[in-house]
């Protein structure tokens, strides 16, 4: 601890989910007398929905200040030193102390710190292409970005748009541009849309899309981006085809924002985020912590690191981070990989591990898929649903799930997420005692079919 200071102070690097849910739970522990706050924030905004970014374009949600959950002006009030348009460009472990840069005015000066929390976040993809930085060509990860790419739309007087990517950014922005009246062409260099499912269950995703007006181009390498004499861009080629584009959306997917932690030799896993502890703090290093989109997790199911970018996780990260650095006690054990989206009224779910997962660690499995209702099959409005069901060879260990339907599908992956959580078997989730009544499940819920038709090819398989 710096001895000059009569207090402890605690700086925060990054002003979102992770880094003010650590900087808000560290001061409920502990008062501005014993512990000092200082987060640096380079943007705009403070603890917002990232997430929400794609139905503030779309024009679900009308006011960008609803995904605000709390302001830069209400952690002030709270005695944390916030301070935006602020942007840390260097760490200094061994002398316990940050580098910031003001964005406007160029002034720099170093805080030094008795405890520090890395919040970096994630960035987008930006391929390595001709073009691509051109005016026109958009990431979506903050709410600056969807501002900016808010004004280009209102701006611009094509209504023709190329998302490149069909993960979950690239499809939920393609829906969204599409609200906005544009002729919307998705460019995905997978088989199918959304890679986070097994191709058997994008296909379904890559029907719906085709249904609300998008055109999708699978297996195709987006190798430039053109732009016209105004410096703007009009097309994306692809090796063999060219897509006219006013507006062009990245949703290739992110990365971690470690560039900082990199520099200062804190330890990378292998997708490039943070190895942290149990309780998120930074690996050799008693006085770093760090979480959010820049940290990797354990898989609980492969039981490998991975980087799963969900405001979920840094919500948590942050509260465990804070608790520990007020004193407290707090873990975060792992993830399985639970993630929900939709295409209109289509709703996407999953958790665990798809078939390359399993194929990638080495594991065994029967794979298992039915069709169902969301409803008794006689209720009006029953909608029908797919399910797919990984199960481990011979143990019959659930190792993920995949669900594809109507209203009522998505968040029935949470049966299967506290499943893989518990280690269950898909013997042991037949047994599961689940609610029911017409209007809301047939009298076998769709995951439980599926678990029965699991455990059924595990024993015949023995």
């Amino acid at each position: 601890m710096n001895m000059s200071r009569t207090r402890e102070r605690l700086v925060v690097i990054g002003g979102d989910a992770a880094g003010m849910s650590a900087a808000s739970q560290a001061r409920r522990l502990k008062g501005p007398g014993e512990l000092e706050i200082v987060a640096f924030e380079r943007g705009h905004f403070t603890s917002y929905s990232a997430c929400g970014i794609p139905y503030w374009v779309g024009g679900d949600v009308t006011d960008r200040d609803e995904l605000i959950a709390r302001t830069p002006e209400e952690h002030r009030a709270r005695d944390i030193g916030l301070r935006l348009r602020t942007e840390v460009t260097e760490l200094d472990p061994d002398g316990q102390r940050v580098r910031a840069r003001d964005v406007e005015s160029g002034e720099e000066s170093w805080t030094s710190y008795d405890k520090l929390v890395i919040a970096t976040g994630a960035r987008p993809i930006r391929p390595d292409m001709p073009g691509v930085d051109a005016a026109g060509v958009h990431g979506v990860q903050t709410l600056d970005d969807g501002q900016t790419l808010l004004d280009t739309l209102e701006a611009t007087r094509g209504r023709r748009a190329v998302v490149v990517g069909a993960g979950y950014i690239g499809v939920e922005m393609a829906e969204a541009l599409i609200k906005r009246g544009y002729e919307v062409t998705v460019v995905n260099r997978g088989s199918e849309p959304m890679s986070t499912l097994d191709p058997d269950m994008g296909r379904l995703v890559h029907k719906a899309m085709e249904g609300l007006g998008i055109t999708m181009v699978n297996d195709a390498e987006v190798t430039k981006i053109l732009t016209g004499e105004d410096g703007r861009v009009r097309a994306v080629v692809t090796q063999d085809r060219e897509f006219p584009a006013d507006v062009v959306v990245l949703g290739i997917g992110v990365r971690p924002e470690t560039a900082l932690a990199k520099a200062a030799g804190l330890p990378l896993g292998p997708h490039g985020g943070l190895l942290t502890d149990r309780s998120m703090r930074v690996r050799g290093h008693e006085d770093i912590w760090s979480g959010g989109d820049c940290v990797e997790v354990l898989d609980l199911v492969s039981g490998q690191q991975r980087h799963i970018p969900l405001g979920t996780h840094a919500n948590k990260h942050g509260q465990i981070i804070g608790t520990n650095v007020g004193g407290g006690y707090a873990t975060f054990p792992g993830v399985v990989g639970t993630a929900v989206s939709k295409v209109c009224d289509l709703e996407i779910a999953r958790t665990g591990l798809r078939e390359k997962d399993a194929h990638r660690v080495g594991l065994r499995f029967e794979a298992v898929t039915i069709e169902s209702t969301s409803r008794a099959g006689y209720y009006p409005n029953a909608s029908a649903m797919t399910v797919k069901m990984l199960a481990e060879h011979r143990t019959g260990r659930l190792l993920g799930v995949q669900i594809v339907g109507r209203e009522g599908a998505g968040k029935r992956v949470d049966i299967a997420a506290v499943a893989l959580t518990a280690g269950m078997t898909v013997e042991q989730m037949t047994a599961l005692d689940l609610g029911y009544a017409p209007p809301f499940s047939p009298v076998w819920d769709p995951v439980l079919v599926a678990a029965r038709k699991a455990a059924a090819k595990v024993r015949s398989s023995m």
